[in-house]
């Protein structure tokens, strides 16, 4: 195990509900105020900054990063699909889905499914094409795809 995993699991035994509640408040929205963070917290600003020094120096916060509302987005075509894979290939089914352009995400999950796949484009039949080249990946057994219409809620917001 890497030193650095190390630190951070060790720290992660360590966190109490002051660090959790930050964590919370810092997936809503990174960019708060570290004041605001405080007063949310009820704890003072220097607690609030050496917590966050702490969390990010063990790797528990890895950065701050900028999320768009997913509808404003110049790619309006979003969907997800749940693929099934033959045998044992996930790690050479995952590096051909790395090469399409469309293809924003990839998780491994349990259950029937394998992979979950996020892609977004500017049309649907650039979002046809983006299926099409999963299809054409040996050792997909399965597949099953879902346009996601509206977002209802985002906590980053």
């Amino acid at each position: 195990m890497s030193d650095d995993l190390s630190l951070m699991l060790a720290y992660c035994s360590v966190m109490d509900n002051v660090d959790k509640d930050l964590i919370a408040l810092l997936r809503r929205n990174s960019r708060e105020s570290i004041a605001n963070l405080a007063a949310s917290l009820g704890v003072s600003r220097a607690t609030v900054r050496t917590r966050m020094e702490k969390l990010t120096s063990t790797g528990v916060i890895t950065g701050f990063t900028l999320r768009l509302s997913e509808d404003e987005l110049p790619f309006p075509v979003r969907g997800i699909t749940l693929v099934k894979i033959a045998g044992h290939r996930t790690k050479r089914i995952t590096a051909q889905l790395e090469k399409i352009i469309a293809i924003r995400d990839i998780h491994s999950t349990n259950g029937k499914w394998d992979l979950i796949v996020e892609l977004a484009t500017e049309t649907l039949a650039d979002f046809d094409a983006a299926l099409a080249a999963m299809r054409d990946i040996d050792g997909i057994s399965e597949s099953e795809t879902n346009l996601l219409l509206a977002t209802r809620h985002n906590v980053s917001r």
